[in-house]
């Protein structure tokens, strides 16, 4: 191996490794399984978890209701505060007011839900019963 060849492995992180330090993702494995399942693109295509990620790589990442466009600004291996994972990629302005967008239509469509403030009571567990069969016909 050449220093060149050192120089760009060094210059370069496992794709699971940097979505684990930059906080996406709890652990590693989750990190694994999301890009197993296409959840993560790097650069428009799919990638997989041994994928080296380097600076300027532009990643989608789809994490629950949340859908990021981030470019890599940093690399790391290691997990640390939150202020620092921060300054490892730059997210668009239109991908966060897309994100934040979508965040409020969730939970203003949540809003009008109201939990019963107490467990049904026999006549009222009797009716639950009938909507249900009326629903399965």
């Amino acid at each position: 191996m050449t220093s060149s060849e050192s120089r760009n492995d060094a210059a370069a992180v496992r794709l699971d490794l940097w979505l684990w330090a930059a906080r996406f993702f709890k652990t590693r494995s989750l990190a694994k399984q999301a890009i197993e399942t296409g959840k993560i693109e790097v650069g428009g295509q799919r990638a997989k978890p041994s994928r080296s990620v380097r600076i300027g790589d532009a990643l989608r990442i789809v994490r629950g209701e949340e859908i990021f466009e981030i470019g890599v600004a940093g690399l790391s291996d290691t997990r640390g505060p939150a202020a620092g994972a921060r300054l490892l990629y730059t997210e668009s302005d239109a991908s966060r007011q897309a994100r934040e967008a979508r965040l409020a239509d969730l939970r203003a469509a949540r809003a009008g839900y109201q939990p019963p403030q107490q467990r049904p009571d026999k006549r009222a567990r009797r009716l639950i019963r009938l909507l249900g069969d009326i629903d399965a016909l």
